[in-house]
């Protein structure tokens, strides 16, 4: 990991590091750093879990800050509560580093307001998938209890897509970060607001990081490894338009994918919509000049359409399987798709709100050959205004 702070603060982690999260929060809030903080809660059926804003602190002991699943990403919890922009209230958000870097993309779409909100993200072992632990949630339970007791970071038991994340650790655009290590949890600040954070809560950061980082940096170049080793396995599904074809033939054209999706923020999808719908009679024209026809359509034109859409911004959160009826390895297609297209312009989604979104924001000499065009039509523009303000107008 690169730019990490040198020093942290260890946290009382005797009843295990969730406990040491929720009692930072408890004490955080009872000193009115935060009116609430965002964090997911199992259900009453306790077969899932559900983000709840927490102002009662006496609610946080029935609070998970680190869930064994991911029903829905964050980011879309944040955007409902800011899309309108800045709320009346200091919010503390607990979130995985995959939902961070989908909250920072969404930041740069103007979908997300952060000045009200502190981000706080955790080392993360993964997340199960959805089917495995709804199957049995007791067995779940323990089971990731586990991961997180030993940091287990390899386990056959997580999501495809969490075995491939070399993202799991701090991210650069979190707040502060509650590090786990042999002896339990640690927290560091890793912006300016996370700092004064730190300072009105009069913490003292004199723990070295070095051991932890280590230890993470080794987590995270197995993790790359793997993910480098799968990527090319998913290269023989994923290029080329006939095995794409093959591979999304058994979609159903639910699109539950789509509306799971973090980074697809849109109101009204273009493939839901009236104009992607035809009428019965030019179905039938089709279907008459083919023989037979497909059903639902144009199945490969909805998720070339939502890779062109999304794929600079994907964050590798996995939802996109975990919601397909058909076990379709969407995340996995997803992943290795959005990795080829952030690394044609050395891109990082999620990494900071600081860098340029591609072919939204550009530069200059990112055009090539139009560059001199570009500039030949700015210093003309500049000509004719300079004309105009010396009085050159005419006639």
């Amino acid at each position: 990991m690169d730019n990490i702070p040198k020093k942290g603060a260890r946290l009382n982690s005797k009843n295990g590091i969730r406990s040491a999260i929720k009692d930072f929060f408890k004490v955080a809030v009872e000193k009115e750093q935060f009116n609430l903080v965002l964090m997911p809660m199992r259900v009453p059926s306790q077969d899932s879990y559900a983000w709840m804003m927490i102002k009662d602190i006496e609610l946080l002991k029935d609070a998970n800050p680190i869930a064994p699943i991911m029903p829905v990403n964050a980011a879309n919890a944040i955007k409902r509560y800011t899309r309108k922009g800045n709320g009346r209230y200091k919010i503390a958000a607990v979130v995985r580093p995959c939902e961070i870097r989908a909250i920072i993309e969404l930041v740069k779409l103007h979908q997300i307001k952060l000045d009200d909100i502190t981000l706080f993200s955790y080392d993360c072992v993964g997340a199960l998938p959805m089917q495995d632990y709804i199957a049995d949630p007791e067995k779940g339970e323990k089971d990731f209890d586990k991961l997180i007791e030993d940091r287990t970071y390899d386990s056959k038991i997580i999501k495809d897509t969490c075995e491939l994340c070399d993202k799991c650790s701090m991210p650069a655009a979190t707040d502060l970060h509650f590090a786990i290590d042999k002896d339990g949890g640690i927290l560091i600040a890793n912006s300016e607001k996370g700092e004064n954070l730190v300072s009105e809560l009069k913490i003292d950061t004199d723990m070295d990081l070095s051991d932890w980082s280590k230890d993470m940096d080794s987590v995270i170049s197995k993790r790359a490894i793997a993910r480098k080793t799968e990527f090319e396995s998913v290269a023989k599904i994923a290029v080329g338009l006939d095995n794409l074809k093959d591979t999304f033939a058994n979609c159903i054209g639910c699109h539950n994918c789509n509306s799971v999706c973090p980074i697809c923020y849109c109101r009204q999808c273009y493939f839901d919509s009236v104009a992607n719908k035809p009428n019965s009679d030019f179905i039938k024209i089709r279907a008459d000049k083919k023989g037979a026809l497909g059903y639902p359509q144009d199945k490969i034109m909805f998720h070339v359409g939502r890779m062109a859409h999304m794929s600079l911004s994907c964050i590798n959160c996995g939802l996109c399987s975990d919601a397909c009826p058909v076990d379709i390895p969407v995340a996995k297609i997803f992943s290795y798709v959005g990795a080829q297209t952030q690394g044609s312009f050395d891109y990082i989604a999620g990494n900071s709100v600081g860098d340029a979104l591609p072919m939204r924001d550009y530069k200059v000499e990112e055009l090539g050959e139009l560059k001199d065009l570009v500039k030949s039509v700015e210093v003309n523009a500049e000509v004719e205004a300079k004309a105009e303000t010396n009085g050159g107008g005419h006639e």
